[in-house]
């Protein structure tokens, strides 16, 4: 079972209000197939803090009700399974942040993974491929 990091659902759902750069619509082409995977049934993971960086871009950028129902969707999926974080995650986070120069959410996703037995995640983050032990998809 993959994680899904939060700029998948983001870029598979969000509606760009320019013209998008051609690699920018490789992305999100290969993000619509990854939730299209998701949504056949595949098992995936995501946490809570991940979930709700989607629904902080998704609620900013396109109708409440539109998001909503993307929300809930992704929320009441079954093959979805939502990791929950504790103090003591953000605090391993913290660690790996430092030591691999990441983000605080991209470093609590390693802790999570690590966690939970997860090696794979779906992400556009080259900057993931630094972390020991982890296989970057993007399809």
């Amino acid at each position: 079972m993959a994680f899904v990091d939060a700029n998948v659902f983001v870029f598979a759902f969000l509606k760009p209000k320019r013209k998008l750069q051609p690699h920018e619509v490789t992305i999100k082409e290969a993000a619509k197939k990854i939730v299209s995977k998701i949504s056949a049934g595949e098992q995936a993971a995501c946490s809570v803090v991940h979930f709700s960086e989607v629904c902080n871009i998704l609620e900013c950028h396109m109708a409440l009700e539109e998001a909503l129902v993307i929300e809930k969707g992704l929320l009441f999926r079954e093959n979805i399974h939502f990791y929950e974080v504790s103090k003591d995650d953000y605090v391993s986070a913290l660690s790996i942040m430092e030591q691999y120069h990441l983000g605080v959410n991209d470093a609590l996703a390693y802790v999570l993974m690590r966690k939970n037995g997860a090696a794979k995640i779906y992400s556009f983050d080259k900057h993931l491929e630094c972390l020991p032990n982890v296989d970057r998809l993007t399809e």
